[in-house]
């Protein structure tokens, strides 16, 4: 398969910025999270797993910085491409205009919860799924990152960003400072952050129509993500990767470990939410026995 960038044309007539490394017969298709990311973070696993013949493809979701972004102001544009539905059925149609089939197929937070989506609906072409630091519900991830931020900041930092969040003062720089300090110590652990631009390249209105704000606080759509009643029925081998360091509580990733018939759960040492990059060497570790075990047949979760 032709390697570096392809523009892909959609359906609907928008442009997505993809990218092939890597060569072998093991296809690994990467979703960022956000929602509103970039493809950044997978850039180097085409290299990474260069000795297990995986070629790497990931690309940049509708709206974010490398690929097209529709005007989101435009209530009926954002009604059709701000949704669940339509970010799962881009990943099919994705996978179709690649040519992929029996494929892995790795979600980051965001791109976790697609992953998990696309396993439920289109598992029929998978080989096996990777659910990287997400959870398969946003309830008991709100009860983790407060629980996480009374435990992290002083009584009256937690009071002044209830207080602004209160009154939708999400600019203030004193509330800013406080979700820095939260995003170093639960989101990039590794200082400086390995990936930096000269501006910011996150698609804000996709992240806020989604999440909200920041990774403390959730008010948009994602708050009624909830699998837990469905989750059971992936059936594909099925990887559980988090940071010891979450933001994504790992009770739940081991409940969801027992729920999923065939996953395996493995945490990573000094990791927070992008653990990929805090910790490689073990990441990769793990990722790497997940994808030699499958394809020898000989995979245990």
């Amino acid at each position: 398969m032709k390697q570096g960038t392809t523009i892909l044309t959609l359906d609907n007539g928008y442009h997505l910025w993809t990218n092939t490394q890597g060569q072998g017969d093991i296809h690994l298709l990467c979703l960022h999270g956000g929602p509103g990311g970039t493809h950044e973070y997978w850039e180097n696993f085409g290299e990474k797993l260069a000795d297990i013949g995986v070629q790497v493809h990931m690309y940049d979701q509708l709206g974010s910085f490398y690929s097209d972004q529709p005007d989101y102001s435009d209530s009926e544009i954002a009604a059709k491409y701000l949704t669940n539905d339509y970010f799962l059925g881009e990943v099919e149609e994705v996978r179709q205009k690649l040519g992929l089939d029996h494929f892995y197929l790795i979600g980051q937070s965001w791109g976790g919860a697609l992953t998990m989506e696309y396993a439920l609906k289109y598992g029929q072409h998978l080989k096996g799924a990777i659910i990287s630091s997400m959870i398969d519900n946003i309830a008991e991830y709100v009860v983790h990152i407060n629980k996480v931020r009374d435990e992290a900041l002083p009584v009256e930092a937690v009071s002044y960003m209830k207080r602004c969040e209160k009154e939708g003062n999400w600019n203030d720089p004193q509330y800013q400072a406080y979700v820095d300090v939260l995003n170093r110590g639960y989101v990039d652990r590794r200082q400086p952050p390995a990936i930096r631009h000269l501006i910011s390249t996150m698609a804000t209105p996709v992240y806020n129509a989604f999440q909200g704000d920041n990774e403390f606080v959730v008010t948009g759509k994602l708050k009624d993500f909830d699998l837990r009643e469905e989750i059971h029925n992936i059936t594909v081998p099925t990887l559980l990767t988090f940071g010891q360091h979450e933001t994504m509580p790992l009770s739940s990733a081991l409940r969801m470990s027992q729920q999923i018939p065939n996953a395996r759960l493995e945490t990573t040492p000094d990791g927070g939410h992008h653990h990929m990059i805090d910790n490689p060497e073990v990441y990769f570790e793990h990722l790497k026995k997940f994808i030699v075990d499958v394809e020898s047949g000989h995979y245990q979760p």
